[in-house]
């Protein structure tokens, strides 16, 4: 049985294994097969034979890291009216970085530079960007820090993870026919439009503003929704009903087909995420933490997402490698004890742990501590990769891109 926090180092084994990859993947949807596909074999075009897949992927990262700057500084309580040039840049922030993210792929077969270095580097850039999307997409339309931008990080996070384990179990990525790095990115990005032309308040308005008729047919409850609130609560329902169950299915018919019991495995496998959004919620909104009082949620989205983007690129690193499901990472520790720490008052005599002051002094560790950990390891990591696949991370041998 593997440790609880095994080490970073691959093994010989793990790496020997990379010889039996190959690259699967199943893309149902419609747009992607009579639209965008085209405009992704145009766009290759534009990237010289010189540039590596994986530089093209970082860089399309560094859009979206751009505009969680940008964010910051414009839109701090992400409820404001922001410059509108803003959110316009937000919509070609997040166009590009699903552009780049498609065309890696390409340049890789087009360079003949395909390896699992490319999988599993494309991955973890995707897993690290679910948090920078979803600050982008409260910001974008002015929820705030709120639990409404909490909500917009779950989904985000658990549509990603079941994804991932999805992959690790049946060797294949599925995308369904309504997807969220197709259809979600394209709703996403008329968001960001629609307040750059507006500015944000045009989503804080009730579904019964725009249809008047809905007050008639609906329960006020959900007739008086703001459009952001309701585009949150739709997306989080066929989260659960459509991508949930299908991820799900699939993995029990990839353990029945394995002889592994399937209720066993997802309770043994699901400990890590389950473990790691408890205490991501609880911290956050628990009474005694000042992380959404005191607008501090892009940092603790940011710094968690880091966390979240170690688990899930591990499952993928375990997927390639033919390793065990990976069990708890150590960047959980701090955000377990924060959320120990934030909740103890809630026991009778204990006073509150966490000062606001205090509590951002160790948020702050927290992110700082985060990034060298990821950091490190993914060096470790890529530096395993290329050195016993005899290749580059981010440049093209002059033979090879020639």
């Amino acid at each position: 049985m593997p440790s609880l926090f095994s080490s970073d180092f691959l093994t010989q084994e793990q790496l020997q294994n990379l010889k039996y990859y190959k690259y699967a993947a199943v893309d149902k949807s419609f747009t992607t097969k009579y639209i965008l596909r085209h405009y992704w074999n145009a766009a290759i075009e534009l990237f010289p034979m010189w540039m590596a897949p994986n530089l093209i992927t970082l860089i399309g990262l560094l859009f979206m890291i751009v505009n969680v700057i940008l964010a910051v500084v414009f839109n701090p309580d992400m409820d404001g009216d922001g410059p509108r040039w803003m959110y316009f840049s937000f919509a070609a922030g997040l166009w590009l970085y699903s552009t780049f993210d498609n065309v890696d792929g390409k340049q890789a077969r087009r360079t003949g530079t395909s390896s699992p270095l490319g999988e599993l580097f494309d991955h973890a850039i995707d897993a690290l960007n679910c948090s920078m999307a979803a600050v982008l997409q409260a910001s974008g339309i002015g929820v705030g820090h709120s639990g409404a931008a909490v909500a917009l990080y779950a989904i985000a996070m658990l549509g990603f993870y079941l994804s991932t384990a999805e992959e690790y179990h049946t060797g294949v990525l599925y995308l369904g026919y309504i997807n969220a790095p197709t259809e979600g990115v394209i709703l996403a990005c008329l968001l960001f439009i629609l307040s750059g032309i507006y500015g944000p308040s045009v989503h804080a308005q009730s579904l019964s503003y725009y249809i008047p008729q809905l007050n008639m047919c609906l329960p006020s409850s959900i007739a008086t929704l703001s459009v952001a609130h309701a585009l949150i609560g739709f997306v989080g329902l066929m989260a659960l009903f459509t991508h949930v169950p299908v991820c799900f299915y699939a993995m029990y018919k990839a353990c029945r087909k394995n002889n592994n019991p399937f209720i066993r495995t997802m309770l043994v496998e699901n400990i890590p995420i389950t473990v790691y959004m408890i205490s991501f919620l609880s911290w956050v909104l628990s009474p005694y933490s000042t992380i959404l009082s005191h607008h501090h949620f892009i940092l603790y989205a940011v710094t968690t997402g880091i966390v979240f983007g170690r688990i899930a690129s591990k499952i993928i690193l375990a997927h390639l490698t033919k390793s065990p499901f990976p069990r708890f990472t150590v960047l959980m520790i701090p955000l377990i004890a924060g959320a120990v720490l934030t909740n103890l008052p809630r026991l009778n005599g204990i006073e509150p742990i966490f000062t606001p002051e205090s509590e951002f002094l160790y948020l702050c560790g927290f992110f700082v501590f985060s990034l060298v950990v990821y950091l490190r390891w993914a060096v470790l990591v890529v530096n395993s990769f290329c050195a016993y696949l005899g290749i580059n991370c981010l440049t093209i041998p002059k033979r090879k891109s020639l």
